[in-house]
C-alpha cells in the first residue's frame, strides 16, 4: 500500500513497509542523501529533520508515523539563497569533517523558530543530542547567536 508524504513541498508516494525509518525512505527511495545515518539509536542526531517544524531523528521515526510535512538540509534554503542558520555556518566555518552538520543545522533552525533569542543554556540544552566528533561546538553556538541576531534584525 503506497503511502504519501509531502517532503519539502513536494508530494512523493512510497510502497515501502510501514516500519520502515523515515530515514531510509529519505535517502535510499526520495535520494536526499543530506540526512546522514549515525547511530541508529537517535543518540547522535545526525538524521535529524522537520516533521511539521518540529526536530526529530529521522532513525527512530517509522513511515506510517509520520505526522505531516517533512523538511530536510535539501527544503531549508537553496544554493543562492540559504537559509539564515546556514549561512551563519558558513561564515562561523562550524563543519570540519561535516558529517553531522544537516543534523545540527536542522536542531539549530527548530531552537531558533521556538527561542528566537536563545540563551547559552537554551542552545546547551536544545543541541545537547546531537553530537560533533570533531568538537566544534564552540563555533556552533557562536553561529546560532549570530543567526538569531540576524533573524531579529529582519
Amino acid at each position: 500500500m503506497a503511502i504519501s508524504l509531502t517532503i519539502n513541498g513536494r508530494q512523493h508516494s512510497v510502497d515501502l513497509p510501514e516500519d520502515v525509518p523515515l530515514l531510509w525512505v529519505l535517502r535510499d527511495e526520495i535520494g536526499l542523501t543530506g540526512t546522514k545515518f549515525g547511530c541508529g539509536i537517535a543518540a547522535c542526531g545526525a538524521c535529524t529533520v522537520h516533521i511539521d517544524g518540529q526536530a526529530v531523528r529521522s532513525c527512530q521515526v517509522a513511515l506510517a508515523d509520520v505526522w505531516g510535512d517533512v523538511t530536510t538540509i535539501e527544503g531549508l534554503g537553496q544554493p543562492g539563497n540559504l537559509a539564515v542558520i546556514q549561512q551563519a555556518w558558513i561564515d562561523h566555518q562550524v563543519a570540519q569533517c561535516g558529517y553531522c552538520q544537516s543534523g545540527q543545522i536542522m536542531n539549530a533552525a527548530a531552537l531558533l523558530a521556538d527561542i528566537p533569542t536563545p540563551t547559552d543554556q537554551d542552545i546547551d540544552d536544545a543541541m545537547q543530542g546531537n553530537l560533533c566528533r570533531c568538537g566544534t561546538y564552540p563555533r556552533i553556538r557562536a553561529a546560532i547567536k549570530d543567526a538569531a541576531q540576524r533573524l531579529g534584525e529582519v
